[in-house]
């Protein structure tokens, strides 16, 4: 049996999903990596998406959830972002790809002559398009486990299975391994635990030529035995090789219970692994262990308010979520969050009352632009602490502009053309490496953007300075628009909003606060992107320990 793993044999193990979708595909995959990183391996995970657009940049937030951005600025599906906290690996562009991406890098190809004599067809040049993406960097790790979205029989998944079952082809089951997510409904009506979706669809799988390994079962109860067994025998896997997923409310139990479940021991297995040579790090389990305890049995508790436009569905700011989850799980507190929505709330005042901190997030448009600045004002007069987050931090100006400046009609030129711009679109600016980045209105959309990791300068004595540790930090962005500084920067520090945070050419403000105030910050990039369970971001470390130590000390 071997008993490691060769770097220039990487193991590739496939994640797909039945039934229907949001089953947590993406949460499998990463609690599978990180179990595999606790025993020892390196692993990269990949997400494969269906739709024919080239990223989610330009989808609603009620279409595909929150966009993540990584820090060499990709803009893709929430499930990175997941990878990203449980493993501790930051991801990139070589972690993701969409079926727009495939046909776009095809029809260029093909316009530049490269298929000459050539019809290019959907097998093979579709899937080695697919296969060239998964295997490009195999050799630097031991494991790349794919999560391929959608569900199994959707018509946009038809490449993306004919091409994984290829690589099973062409690698072999000692080097493959296929892990199917279904979901085993309850029907309370007489307590059974159905199987026949699962069996549908594994049937849909074996019609694609492809056998699962393994399956995980997303339950709402236990998983029975003779569920387990029922589903043994008619998707022809052994028992031990049926794995339960059942819900929870703490994410980050998830890791330890597909642990118990015995998740990584049946890969292991299946690769020729032994998993009592390769045993999992006690100083992982003892970490993961300390914070579900955190989480699960709190000494306080605070209420923090979010005032946004996309909260019905919450996944639209599934990052900002889990940042206050990670700093409340650090300081044993626990967070209550409570979603307002800028649109349609008429008395934002009311709303906000009880607040023991408020959030304004990042977005796009005009909708609910006048309630999230009235929030604003309200946490600036009542000494709530206040976090702004791109967006955010652009209204905390506009409206420190507004109702201290005395400038009625300051606003974004984002929203209108007839104002004070006191937010505008910057046409030049420098990023990290000196070089100059041109942009105007008619720019693609995502031309416009300034996307990804960025360096900033702290002023020193500021707060955030005290917050970070450090005089220099990076961040990562997803905005257009920018403070007007060059024309309105000296009036904005006399509202006593101060400029403590700059681009290092001093041309882009970064970060404001106000030195009047118990806790105000706004930041033009997204800290929440870069928050893990295990080390929360130092601005959501801040605020809820704020919080949390005045209420320890009540």
């Amino acid at each position: 049996m071997n008993d490691f793993l060769y770097v220039d044999e990487p193991r590739y193990i496939f994640i797909t999903g039945g039934v229907m979708s949001s089953l947590g595909k993406g949460l499998s995959a990463a609690c599978l990596g990180a179990l595999l990183q606790a025993r020892g391996f390196s692993v990269c995970i990949k997400k494969l998406d269906l739709y024919i657009n080239i990223d989610p940049g330009t989808l609603s937030p009620y279409q595909h959830g929150e966009v993540f951005v990584t820090e060499d600025g990709t803009e893709a599906d929430l499930d990175l972002g997941h990878y990203e906290r449980y493993t501790g690996q930051n991801t990139g562009k070589q972690n993701y790809l969409t079926a727009g991406v495939v046909y776009s890098n095809l029809i260029q190809k093909e316009r530049r002559g490269e298929y000459l004599g050539v019809t290019v067809q959907v097998i093979p040049h579709v899937t080695d398009e697919i296969k060239r993406f998964i295997t490009q960097d195999g050799g630097l790790f031991d494991f790349v486990i794919i999560e391929l979205g959608g569900t199994v029989g959707d018509i946009e998944g038809g490449p993306f299975l004919e091409a994984v079952r290829q690589l099973r082809n062409e690698f072999g089951q000692p080097q493959t391994m296929f892990v199917h997510l279904t979901y085993v409904p309850n029907m309370r009506a007489t307590n059974e635990q159905k199987t026949k979706p699962t069996q549908h669809s594994v049937k849909d799988l074996l019609h694609a030529g492809i056998q699962p390994d393994l399956i995980l079962c997303r339950t709402e109860l236990t998983l029975q035995e003779s569920t387990k067994r029922k589903i043994s025998l008619f998707c022809n896997i052994p028992p031990d090789d049926v794995i339960a997923a059942q819900d929870e409310t703490n994410l980050y139990k998830l890791p330890l219970n597909y642990s118990k479940e015995g998740l990584d021991e049946r890969v292991c297995l299946h690769f020729g692994l032994s998993h009592k040579r390769h045993k999992i790090s006690e100083d992982w389990l003892q970490k993961w262990q300390v914070l579900n305890a955190s989480l699960e049995r709190p000494l306080a508790e605070v209420n923090v308010v979010i005032v946004g436009k996309y909260v019905e569905m919450e996944d639209s700011y599934k990052s900002l979520k889990e940042a206050l989850v990670h700093a409340g799980g650090k300081h044993k507190t626990k967070v209550n969050i409570k979603w307002c929505n800028a649109e349609t709330t008429v008395d934002i005042v009311e709303a906000l009352k009880g607040a023991e901190a408020i959030i304004v997030p990042g977005g796009f448009g005009n909708r609910g632009i006048e309630n999230k600045i009235n929030a604003i004002r309200y946490a600036r007069e009542n000494n709530v602490p206040f976090l702004g987050i791109c967006l955010g931090m652009q209204l905390a100006i506009v409206e420190a502009m507004r109702n201290i400046g005395g400038i009625e009609d300051a606003n974004s030129t984002e929203f209108t053309r007839d104002c004070s711009p006191v937010i505008c679109l910057m046409s030049e600016w420098n990023d990290d490496g000196g070089n100059t980045v041109v942009r105007s209105e008619e720019s693609d959309i995502g031309g416009t953007m300034r996307l990804g990791a960025y360096k900033c300068q702290l002023l020193e004595g500021s707060l955030v300075e005290d917050v970070y540790g450090v005089s220099i930090i990076s961040e990562r962005h997803r905005h257009r628009y920018e403070f007007n500084s060059r024309r309105f920067g000296e009036k904005l520090e006399q509202t006593g909003t101060f400029m403590v945070g700059k681009s290092p050419d001093g041309s882009l403000v970064e970060i404001v606060e106000r030195r009047d105030h118990t806790w105000f910050v706004g930041v033009q990039f997204h800290p929440e992107f870069k928050s893990k369970p295990l080390s929360p971001h130092p601005l959501f470390d801040s605020l809820i320990g704020k919080i949390a130590k005045k209420q320890f000390l009540l």
